[in-house]
């Protein structure tokens, strides 16, 4: 799939004095790498920019297994790169300034690396974007780096509905549920991006690869506690905890305390089925490290009680199998969390937005909003958005 943004003037390249640019990490380099330059090689000289350890560390809360001195060298041995670089910048558009110097007429991405982002920046930059058909080699299974980072399988969580209800300050107006759902760990999400990734980190710190077999409220109440030791001047919602330990998707009711007075778990594999064949998520930026949604805040009866209900009339779509209602009551859902926290909203994430809500069922930001993923409910797939599954059990 190909998509032109120019507003200039270009004399006509053929492939051959075409410049093509590609960014990534290029840890743990694979045959999906290579496949991957020698297809974007088909369009022209092809120069590699790679993220920094800095940035990776910042992006991914890991080191890489390979300094960015090794990665670049690696990268630069493979005969259809044309010239490799460090991206001088930091965060998901490291490259930015390093595009501008280089001029390229192409920039060509996975499906999985496309965000609304990119294609803002090719539009404003004069750049082809070029997705990717992700082709292996003749004879040679698909590879990603993430299915080969198979060492740590604790999920993540997205949130449905409902979302700030976990906090006292909110559900003191007017008790309501966060519904949750817990999904595998198939892809690398970004660190604050509303997908519990510090909940995660926590379970990892004390588990390692998996969440252990034990009673699941308790195994969440021990993440919730670490993740909170007593003195903690930020008490984060237990909807991370609860929502990366127990699997499938959960009801969380909360009044007035950090903890749900009960939890209604959903294991029915047509529900579940329901959701993973109509949730869609689209990569955005992360939350700036600077960004501060509780700066201001509009909280009152109305707002909880308009919350509540939209999580309410969430769950019973859900459970009727209902798109339509859901779409519905998620986006009310998300409408009623920013009239109380305008700050989940910034200018990408509007942008983003008006990118896709006159196109789909309903849509809302994953966790606490200003950057993280775009969540849209559609029963047409959406081109480069990815689909989670449900962990079951």
């Amino acid at each position: 799939m190909i998509f032109t943004f120019s507003n200039k003037k270009r004399t006509k390249k053929t492939a051959m004095n075409k410049k093509v640019f590609v960014s990534g990490c290029y840890d743990m380099l694979h045959s999906g790498h290579v496949a991957f330059f020698k297809e974007a090689s088909t369009h022209g000289d092809l120069y590699v920019g790679i993220g920094s350890d800095a940035t990776i560390r910042d992006l991914k809360d890991r080191k890489t297994i390979n300094t960015e001195q090794e990665r670049l060298y690696m990268v630069k041995a493979i005969r259809y790169v044309k010239d490799a670089f460090i991206n001088s910048g930091s965060g998901i558009m490291d490259f930015a300034e390093d595009v501008k110097r280089l001029k390229p007429d192409i920039f060509f991405v996975n499906s999985d690396g496309y965000t609304p982002g990119k294609k803002r920046f090719c539009e404003e930059n004069g750049i082809e974007l070029v997705v990717s058909k992700r082709i292996p080699e003749a004879g040679l299974p698909t590879r990603s780096t993430t299915a080969l980072r198979q060492e740590c399988k604790i999920p993540y969580r997205i949130d449905l509905a409902g979302g700030w209800l976990d906090q006292p300050y909110v559900s003191k107006y007017h008790p309501g549920a966060v519904l949750t759902i817990n999904i595998e760990p198939d892809y690398d999400f970004n660190n604050r991006g509303g997908m519990s990734t510090s909940s995660r980190k926590a379970a990892i710190e004390m588990w390692h690869i998996d969440i252990p077999e034990g009673d699941r409220e308790t195994l969440a109440k021990m993440v919730f506690r670490y993740e909170n030791p007593p003195g903690s001047p930020y008490i984060s919602g237990s909807q991370d905890a609860i929502g990366i330990v127990m699997p499938c998707l959960n009801k969380l009711n909360y009044d007035n305390n950090y903890w749900p007075t009960n939890i209604e778990s959903v294991k029915d594999n047509d529900v579940l089925d329901f959701i993973e064949k109509n949730l869609w998520l689209i990569p955005l930026a992360p939350r700036d490290n600077k960004y501060d949604v509780l700066a201001d805040t509009h909280i009152d009866k109305e707002g909880a009680k308009r919350l509540a209900q939209a999580a309410e009339d969430c769950w019973q779509a859900l459970l009727n199998k209902d798109i339509d209602a859901w779409g519905k009551a998620t986006t009310e859902s998300f409408n009623a969390q920013v009239a109380m926290f305008p700050n989940m909203i910034s200018e990408h994430v509007q942008k983003a937005i008006d990118e896709y809500k006159d196109h789909v069922k309903g849509y809302k930001i994953t966790g606490a909003g200003g950057g993280g993923y775009l969540v849209v409910i559609n029963d047409q797939p959406i081109d480069k958005a990815i689909q989670i599954r449900i962990r079951r059990k």
